[in-house]
């Protein structure tokens, strides 16, 4: 029947050759560990089954927790750090598959029939029956993924100065309280002058990307089980029901949920 896809440590591009749409890997990760910089030739869905992880691209920042994945493009470098113990599950697709797919990195949520099609596509045989069972599983979890909406939970962080040290040292700081105004004078800006550059370079205004930058940042310190109170006041706020509020405002859900 060929040898299983779930395998420990792994190289993913050792296997980009299986002549198969969709090859699935399973690799468990230790707290902090690093996967540095890297491309595959395929798509790639970047998924946690515990766990939570950062994604990185040269352009802009990721978290993911289980009731979401990444989805990667070919050739685009990223690399992962894992923030407490993750089982990373990852699928990798050939191009000609996933023409209904984006052509850009995006962030899909995972519906409980996606998790299940992942877990059981880690336990098929590499080089599967393509007309049999789990053909029709393959085929399904391409439909599923095909069907799922794309959610805003990428941090763009810009190159051009000023704003690249401006929005490095907001992530660093995340209980930084300047406001806009404050901000822009430290850098010999005009708060207007600030507030476009934002809008021209993140898509977003200044409070919508510090507060996504808090929210991302919340969500991989939750992860490793730091205290919801500890988490609000690190984040700035003055207490865990702003911060939670806040927190379900924007993903639907409280902090608690979000535990490895």
């Amino acid at each position: 029947m060929g040898q299983p896809l779930a395998i420990k440590g792994g190289r993913a591009n050792d296997f980009m050759a299986v002549p198969r749409p969709v090859v699935a890997l399973a690799r468990d990760l230790a707290p902090s560990h690093e996967i540095d910089w890297h491309s595959h030739p395929r798509f790639q869905l970047v998924y946690a089954a515990r766990g939570v992880m950062t994604v990185d691209t040269r352009d802009s920042t990721w978290v993911v927790p289980p009731q979401r994945a990444v989805w990667m493009p070919p050739t685009v470098a990223h690399r992962l750090v894992a923030k407490g113990a993750v089982q990373m599950r990852s699928l990798y697709i050939r191009p000609d598959a996933a023409a209904r797919m984006p052509a850009t990195p995006e962030v899909l949520e995972v519906t409980p029939l996606l998790r299940e099609l992942i877990l059981r596509a880690t336990e098929l045989p590499m080089e599967y029956d393509e007309r049999g069972p789990a053909g029709r599983v393959m085929r399904l979890l391409l439909d599923e993924l095909a069907s799922l909406p794309r959610l805003p939970y990428n941090l763009p962080m810009p190159k051009a100065a000023p704003l690249a040290a401006i929005c490095r040292r907001l992530v660093d700081t995340p209980d930084d309280a300047a406001t806009l105004e404050e901000i822009a004078a430290k850098d010999g800006l005009s708060a207007r002058t600030l507030a476009r550059h934002f809008r021209r370079h993140t898509r977003m205004s200044f409070a919508e990307w510090r507060r996504r930058a808090r929210l991302l940042r919340a969500l991989g310190w939750i992860a490793e089980g730091r205290p919801i109170l500890e988490v609000a006041l690190e984040l700035g706020y003055d207490s865990p029901s702003a911060f939670s509020a806040m927190f379900r405002r924007e993903l639907g859900a409280p902090p608690s949920s979000f535990r490895a």
